[in-house]
């Protein structure tokens, strides 16, 4: 978080003064809230505690947050967080979702196709830097291209000069520019994961809910030069784990919080945003069911997208929940008439950021009118099959590396074009039949979003049936083929003259994409930056330097008690299950599917310690991207690992609360002792921590 009245010159400093209520924050590590700690719990966070944490903490770029727990590159994350890899790397033979994975030795570890891990190095404010490039009196498209400009030189410019991977995050939705340089690994090798079923042990019902009976643990490797990686920062292991009422900390990267939003814009997200992402969500939840009930391959081919769309779906309709509930709105509109009435009476406020939120709803209008070209052309939904998303990233490749790196679009700066080549060429299956059945429905949606008659329908179509185009863009295209994808990556490729109908397709669609992006950008992103910059301005000036940043993927530090909660029902809800309580758990239901405990887990029973904690909430402030950050004590050792969020936290995505929100983690003494009595994995289980 930036200090100071005005954003543009903070740097970081030490103390903070506080008017957030309870545990609430998803802080940065180079602005953490080292005054509320120690007022509150007695607990100082010094520098070398904080830095210890920050690079023991690890980002996947498939979505969610990890962290090293042995000296010898030892990385622990979510089993669904490493699913992607368990599906990839397996085969019809060999389903490693279904029978879990253990290597034994180093020489067994598998290497995962296309997973990258990043470890938060260095953070710099370039917000002045940023700023500087956009000038009085440009238009929006002419600021948008400035401030685009400015941040692809400054990558640039730092990936050169220190070789690591050099992003610049937009905090405070445009009020401030931090440039985050990671250390990268690419060279990741699978350890370990226990069985799906009990990972998601409770499936759809249990989800988003507690208590909770779950082993959601994966263990990868990370090498370099061919060896092992030698960590320095590694977060040692308690083997006693939590207990209810202490403090804890969580390290990870929340995906994305919209809290800052004005209300004109929290009633679009759940009028129109929020409904229509729902609508997509159910549809291809119908297809992937649908496709995985075909066969025991086919489920095995999409159990990983399947399980993501579900998840997604109900995440969302628990937000939604949220922003239906009268009362968190009349909240909401309480705190923003209280801040617009404080900008209104100071004369100088009023005029630097008065009209900042009437400009928001004039922006929400325009995102409202842009909305369906943009979703269905530029993010695709029209086009749902990886190898279409392939062909597109190959024909704006080709284009944007024509033009000098200040030019290109944000994707295709010099910066990240080894990560995006790292990406674009791994060894990840692609299934055809999979493939045209994602894509024959994308096309389906497309024709009944704008019509069968539409001219770029029709061309898109080639008139033939959604089906039918689907199987003929699908077989006739060579890119599920890693050197065709190189050959057609080479500088000075030719797509044009390429008679892929893949790359035919995305060459059609691509000047359409475009042009929506180009409406997007200037119409509604960079005027919506500078909006919410006044915004967060405005909330400094009258509220202090208690404003953190909402969630943008990057790492951030939370905090809170291990703490039970009460229903609205009025039934108590423990801090803490126990592995014994998974046993009963599956009883009361019948011992089946998603309830069914491997036959491992039964064979060793007698031998657990049934008392042994499993899961715990606390009120840490989490949301998606946090699943497998680690919760840490005081000493900074390990005791538990984020896995979800009950249902009651779905609204932090909005507002922060702890009256029954909670954080769902797995307990550090559940995992030794599974490790060490079920799945007889004692090497690793005596390798964490050291």
């Amino acid at each position: 978080m930036l200090h100071g009245k005005r954003l543009v010159l903070a740097a970081a400093l030490a103390g903070v003064c506080m008017n957030v209520r309870a545990d609430e924050g998803m802080w940065l590590f180079n602005n953490p809230p080292k005054k509320l700690l120690k007022d509150k719990y007695g607990f100082d966070a010094t520098d070398q505690w904080l830095e210890h944490i920050r690079k023991s903490s690890v980002r996947f770029n498939s979505g969610g947050s990890g962290s090293f727990v042995s000296s010898n590159g030892l990385v622990m994350t979510n089993h669904h967080v490493g699913a992607d890899t368990l599906q990839k790397i397996g085969t019809k033979e060999k389903d490693y979702l279904k029978t879990g994975f253990h290597a034994k030795t180093q020489a067994e570890e598998v290497k995962a196709t296309d997973l990258e891990l990043n470890v938060l190095m260095d953070i710099e404010d370039v917000t002045q830097k940023v700023n500087a490039a956009v000038k009085e009196g440009m238009s929006p498209t002419e600021a948008q291209k400035a401030r685009r400009a400015a941040i692809n030189e400054i990558e640039k410019e730092s990936n050169e000069k220190t070789k690591m991977r050099s992003d610049v995050v937009t905090l405070y939705q445009g009020g401030a520019y931090h440039l985050y340089r990671f250390k990268k690994y690419t060279d990741i090798r699978l350890v370990f994961a226990p069985e799906k079923d009990v990972a998601f042990f409770g499936g759809d019902p249990d989800n988003f809910e507690y208590p909770r009976y779950d082993l959601d643990i994966c263990f990868f490797r990370v090498y370099e030069n061919g060896q092992p990686a030698k960590i320095e920062h590694y977060l040692k292991w308690s083997p006693e784990g939590c207990k209810e009422g202490e403090l804890t900390f969580v390290s990870g990267h929340p995906g994305r919080t919209n809290r800052l939003n004005t209300i004109r814009h929290l009633e679009y997200i759940r009028d129109k945003q929020m409904p229509s992402q729902l609508a997509l969500l159910r549809r291809r939840e119908v297809l992937l069911k649908t496709f995985s009930d075909r066969s025991l391959e086919n489920g095995r081919r999409a159990n990983e997208e399947l399980f993501g769309v579900q998840n997604s779906r109900k995440a969302r309709i628990g937000g939604l929940g949220g922003l239906q509930d009268p009362a968190f709105f009349a909240k909401k509109r309480d705190e923003e008439k209280k801040l617009r009435e404080a900008v209104e009476k100071d004369p100088k406020l009023k005029e630097q950021y008065g009209a900042a939120w009437d400009d928001v709803s004039a922006i929400v209008n325009e995102a409202q009118a842009v909305a369906k070209r943009f979703n269905m052309f530029e993010r695709g939904q029209a086009f749902n099959s990886e190898l279409y998303g392939i062909a597109r990233t190959l024909v704006r490749m080709n284009a944007e590396l024509k033009l000098p790196n200040k030019d290109r679009l944000r994707e295709f700066g010099d910066a990240g074009l080894e990560t995006l080549r790292e990406q674009l060429f791994a060894e990840s299956p692609i299934y055809k039949d999979l493939e045209t059945a994602k894509l024959a429905d994308s096309l389906a949606m497309l024709v009944e979003e704008f019509g069968a008659e539409d001219p770029l329908v029709a061309k898109i179509l080639a008139g033939k049936s959604p089906t039918a185009r689907a199987v003929e863009l699908v077989n006739g295209s060579n890119l599920d083929k890693v050197a065709t994808r190189k050959e057609f990556a080479q500088q000075g490729a030719d797509l044009t003259a390429s008679t892929d109908p893949m790359i035919q397709l995305a060459r059609l669609v691509d000047p359409v994409a475009r042009e929506v992006r180009t409406t997007y950008e200037t119409k509604v992103d960079e005027p919506m930056k500078q909006a919410y910059a006044k915004i967060a301005k405005a909330k400094f000036a009258v509220e202090g330097d208690s404003v953190y940043p909402d969630a943008t993927f990057t790492l951030r530090l939370a905090f809170g008690l291990v703490k039970g909660y009460q229903e609205s029902t009025g039934e108590t809800v423990p801090a803490l299950t126990t592995l014994g309580g998974t046993f009963k758990h599956a009883d009361e239901h019948g011992n089946v599917d998603p309830f069914q405990l491997p036959k491992r887990w039964h064979d060793a029973k007698g031998s657990l310690n049934a008392d042994t904690p499993f899961n715990f909430v606390s009120t840490a402030d989490i949301i998606g991207g946090n699943s497998g950050s680690p919760v840490v004590n005081r000493a900074g050792e390990l005791v538990g690992i984020i896995f979800d969020g009950n249902i009651q936290s779905l609204v932090l995505d909005f507002a922060f609360t702890d009256e029954q929100a909670r954080a769902v983690s797995v307990h550090s003494a559940a995992i030794q002792e599974c490790l060490r009595k079920i799945y007889g994995a004692a090497a690793l289980a005596d390798e964490l921590g050291k």
